[in-house]
């Protein structure tokens, strides 16, 4: 049928995936929805996310135990489903093994990566295809680089790699006082253009933020804009949150999960020095 089709228009041109989506019904449109914004709720009750889960699907508070105030769409939180609900259960489970620990980490580290490269910016485009017509598409715009907080970081670098295998990646190394918990730059290395890059920020868990602000800082002195970092984390505390986002109200967080209580102890599982 496709090939009589083709044989009776030679200007047939087909029209891009996201051009669909925009003439699915309202009703339609959560389903197909990437990212949910976290908003706040003015009563004692959990936040209520924007887009509603799918019929079926019980529905899980992204936010736990959040203050009471609004973070705004700086924020910006996986879909919740059954399977990110699993992956984060084996990862908090202390009696994971550690092979079922990084197993799942990659799993859940791609997934956020994944969404993480859905911000970059695109154009529009329109190549041929092998029976020789024009198909309308999109392609992402040359500029973007990852940068990870290292030691924890390093764990989602793989995953940005087997998505853009020829990512440039640059390295933070930022120490943490335990008293003071004021956090110290001992070593940056960034593309020599940096400035003029999307930058996407890996550091997994998010508990007080000061590493994280630590890192945009030295970013900004290498010329980037906040605007321009986009932040990719596993878990996040409320606290933390809401820390980077007052200092630096143009920075994107992506998470999976806003939880008073983070997974502290994910770079030592996931490297095997617990």
């Amino acid at each position: 049928q496709l090939e009589l089709f083709e044989s009776q228009s030679v200007t047939f041109k087909m029209p891009c995936h996201n051009q669909q989506l925009n003439n699915v019904s309202s009703g339609q449109e959560h389903h197909m929805k990437q990212v949910r914004f976290a908003n706040s709720s003015s009563s004692s009750t959990p936040a209520v996310l924007n887009n509603s889960e799918p019929s079926g699907i019980s529905s899980q508070p992204a936010i736990v135990g959040q203050e009471e105030e609004n973070l705004g769409p700086q924020l910006k939180l996986l879909p919740l489903n059954d399977q990110i609900r699993e992956l984060q259960t084996i990862i908090r489970d202390k009696t994971t093994s550690r092979g079922d620990f990084v197993f799942c980490a990659d799993r859940l580290i791609r997934l956020v990566v994944e969404e993480g490269l859905n911000q970059l910016p695109y154009s529009e485009c329109t190549v041929t295809t092998p029976t020789g017509y024009k198909y309308d598409g999109v392609k992402f715009e040359r500029g973007n680089c990852g940068v990870s907080i290292m030691r924890s970081g390093e764990a989602m670098e793989q995953g940005l790699r087997d998505c853009c295998r020829s990512i440039r990646i640059g390295k933070i190394l930022i120490q943490s006082d335990e008293e003071t918990q004021k956090a110290k730059v001992y070593y940056a290395k960034f593309p020599p253009d940096v400035y003029r890059r999307k930058v996407l920020l890996m550091y997994p868990i998010l508990s007080t933020g000061n590493t994280v602000i630590e890192a945009v800082r030295v970013l900004i002195e290498h010329g980037v804009q906040p605007k321009h970092i986009i932040l990719l984390s596993l878990f996040s505390t409320p606290h933390g949150a809401k820390s980077i986002i007052q200092e630096f109200p143009e920075i994107t967080i992506l998470t999976t999960e806003v939880h008073p209580v983070a997974p502290t102890h994910f770079g030592q599982r996931y490297f095997g020095t617990d």
